[in-house]
């Protein structure tokens, strides 16, 4: 599972990286591409290091700026897509994807999260 997640953390900001080379280059767009790329390549980097987490707790927060930072992903590709008029499907259906990407890794995470806290007790 920590294996897979950690391919799959990583896939998701790979995947962001390449979806914001659709985008014009203007100031508006400019931030948002940037933004997304960083927050989207947060989560893995984070997830890679609550998996060297130093303790229970430790590991906790690491998975809380994991969960801040996939959520904040899936805000800049929604707002992407009502921004950009998709005339292409295929980056459309890619934004699409990433947004349930987005929102599944928030929801392990989440229930990470809780089985970790139930642990402390």
């Amino acid at each position: 599972m920590v294996q897979d997640l950690k391919a799959r953390t990583k896939k998701f900001a790979i995947d962001c990286g390449k979806l914001c080379r659709n985008f014009p280059h203007s100031r508006e767009y400019n931030a948002y591409v940037n933004q997304l790329i960083r927050c989207s390549s947060s989560v893995g980097a984070n997830y890679r290091a609550s998996q060297r987490g130093k303790s229970t707790a430790d590991f906790i927060n690491k998975l809380k700026i994991v969960e801040e930072e996939a959520d904040e992903s899936h805000f800049f590709i929604e707002l992407l897509i009502e921004m950009y008029d998709l005339e292409d499907e295929s980056v459309k259906n890619e934004m699409i994807r990433l947004c349930k990407e987005a929102n599944e890794l928030v929801a392990i995470v989440v229930a990470s999260i809780n089985t970790a806290k139930s642990r402390l007790k």
